[in-house]
């Protein structure tokens, strides 16, 4: 139990950056369907700009820096269906850099709204190309401009290296007995970069990917049988890194990230959702043991969907239309 005692003082910050990571995790095990085994929600909505993305998203402008790819003034330029691009466009802002963010246009209101209110250029692409048309069209851009600064977090290391260096050395010191890590299937980076941690720590520990049924949709989320596996996937050998996959549907993500706010009182986002119904299929399975999982991000950016309070059905049928990661 932590106490405050009278008269203490914070540590002042240097900047927001410096509030990037060190995220709460909270035993959430009234949800699991076997008593022996622990589940433990890790909060990177916590972050300053709210998801789990604001790890890579630092880690890669402050490596392009760093090789000098990035100049002061340069113009940053990503595909990002939210989360990543909210993150980079607010470090863009704190660092002075102009930013291009495209897009879908199926993305979810909040989500352009919080790019602009970070000053981000925004270009639009086809709803239905859905995050692989966004990206096509980015590296088309970059081959138009290149003179802008292309982070591409699909294939750019600095994104599993922040959770290599960050994430996974902070489950480790924070839930030591950890045996299973359960997080999404997206651009993998989080997956390959506390996985290959974990394992450094404890080769027992086990890696499971959530991902969705092929050719139906939870955003955020990708099936790999649907023709393109990001670069990092391949360059961390996720293929040897990886125990097993889970599929959630689409349906399973909403519902349980209801029952994440209706029963632990925590507001998530809807891939949290999918990772919570893996961790719940794993808990299934296995006779004992802690499972760590990644709340990604806050439901604040999606109210306008009805994911939480519409009824279930035309929650669903909404998710196959907005993108909601």
């Amino acid at each position: 139990m932590q106490s405050t005692i009278h008269g203490s003082r914070m540590m002042i910050n240097e900047s927001v950056l410096d509030l990037i990571g060190n995220t709460p995790v909270v035993d959430v095990s009234n949800l699991s369907p076997n008593p022996r085994v622990r589940l433990i929600a890790k909060l990177e909505g916590q972050n300053p700009f709210g998801s789990v993305k604001d790890r890579i998203a630092k880690s890669m402008i402050e490596q392009a820096i760093a090789d000098g790819k990035l100049k002061p003034g340069q113009r940053i330029m990503e595909p990002s269906s939210g989360n990543t691009g909210i993150a980079l466009a607010a470090i863009a802002a704190v660092k002075g850099n102009p930013i291009t963010i495209l897009m879908p246009d199926s993305v979810s209101i909040e989500r352009r709204q919080m790019l602009e209110v970070f000053g981000a250029e925004i270009i639009l692409t086809p709803g239905p190309e859905g995050s692989n048309g966004a990206v096509r069209r980015a590296e088309a851009l970059s081959a138009e401009h290149p003179e802008w600064c292309f982070m591409h977090q699909y294939q750019n290391d600095a994104n599993p290296n922040a959770h290599y260096t960050t994430t996974g050395p902070e489950i480790w010191r924070d839930v030591p007995e950890v045996t299973h890590f359960v997080a999404g299937l997206g651009t993998s980076g989080a997956l390959m970069g506390v996985g290959r941690f974990l394992k450094e720590q404890n080769a027992d520990i086990k890696l499971i990917a959530v991902e969705p049924p092929l050719g139906e949709r939870v955003e955020g989320l990708r099936n790999l049988d649907e023709g393109y596996i990001p670069p990092i996937f391949e360059n961390w050998n996720g293929i040897d890194l990886l125990d097993r996959k889970r599929v959630v549907r689409p349906r399973e993500s909403l519902e349980m990230t209801r029952r994440l706010v209706q029963e632990c009182g925590i507001f998530a986002g809807i891939s949290s959702g999918a990772s919570l119904a893996g961790a719940l299929k794993v808990a299934s399975e296995i006779e004992e043991g802690t499972i760590v999982f990644i709340v990604c991000d806050g439901g604040w950016k999606y109210l306008s969907t009805g994911a939480y309070t519409d009824d279930l059905d035309a929650a669903e049928a909404a998710a196959e239309k907005i993108i909601y990661f």
